[in-house]
């Protein structure tokens, strides 16, 4: 198993950021990418961002590329997602995902661990 907490969420201005983080802890080794998909009200949960567990491949949706960043800290067992230029459309409930597979899939079904998500509102 492989617990998975994110914190950093908040509220903010359109054109602000902000910083989530996810600390996995658990069976870490087993885990071969980390993601972090979205869900706003009354939409399905999409994803957002990708990261290699051991090596520095990253991959992102077209609505984000070039405002977020995803970045990892093996020492930490902490995945991060730097978040600029928000926009209003970006508000939702963000997840953090571990996926054991050996693949990095940018669809739900590819996460195997889900942490319990953190509010990020964006003011418009």
């Amino acid at each position: 198993q492989v617990q998975l907490v994110e914190s950093g969420g908040g509220l903010v201005q359109a054109g602000g950021s902000l910083r989530l983080s996810c600390a996995a802890s658990g069976r870490t080794f087993t885990v071969y990418a980390m993601g972090w998909f979205r869900q706003a009200p009354g939409k399905e949960r999409e994803f957002v961002a990708a990261i290699r567990w051991s090596v520095r491949s990253t991959y992102y949706a077209d609505s984000v590329k070039g405002r977020f960043t995803i970045s990892r800290d093996n020492a930490k067992n902490t995945v991060y997602l730097q978040m600029n230029s928000l926009k209003y459309e970006d508000t939702a409930v963000y997840y953090c995902a571990a996926g054991i597979e050996r693949a990095v899939r940018t669809d739900n079904g590819g996460y195997d661990y889900w942490g319990q998500g953190t509010q990020v509102t964006v003011s418009s």
